[in-house]
């Protein structure tokens, strides 16, 4: 794990598998709320400088295909997840694998994240959608 030294966290945060703890890396001044969970068995999750996540945040870079085979089961889709600076990520967000989320933007508490967000907008809902520009 690769953290700023002036991150702060209201743990407890959850690491799947422990194991995983080397696929993530924090940037300065960046704060996480308690609850937050972190799905990076084979991929990194990257979170930007001055990011504010919220509680019960969920960062999962695996998922799996739709259509289940029987020989293979459901096929892994392994993307890493990138949050880029002065993001802030609402209570109960998920972010799934191979997002970007770029710099400023802000995703509303209960937001499912399955497309990359382009910077300085506030996006929300399930799936998550446009709100409004920041700029």
């Amino acid at each position: 794990m690769a953290v700023a030294d002036d991150v702060n966290f209201f743990g407890p945060i959850t690491v799947r598998p422990l194991g995983g703890i080397k696929n993530i890396c924090i940037g300065a001044g960046t704060f996480l709320n308690t609850k937050n969970r972190f799905g990076c068995p084979k991929q990194k999750i990257t979170i930007g400088n001055n990011c504010q996540i919220g509680p019960r945040v969920s960062f999962e870079t695996v998922n799996h295909e739709l259509v289940y085979c029987e020989q293979k089961e459901r096929k892994d889709i392994v993307l890493p997840i990138t949050i880029k600076d002065e993001v802030w990520i609402g209570y109960g967000a998920i972010i799934l694998p191979g997002v970007t989320v770029g710099k400023g933007s802000v995703i509303a508490s209960g937001t499912v994240v399955t497309k990359d967000v382009p910077p300085m907008v506030v996006i929300g809902g399930i799936p998550a959608k446009f709100i409004k520009s920041l700029e």
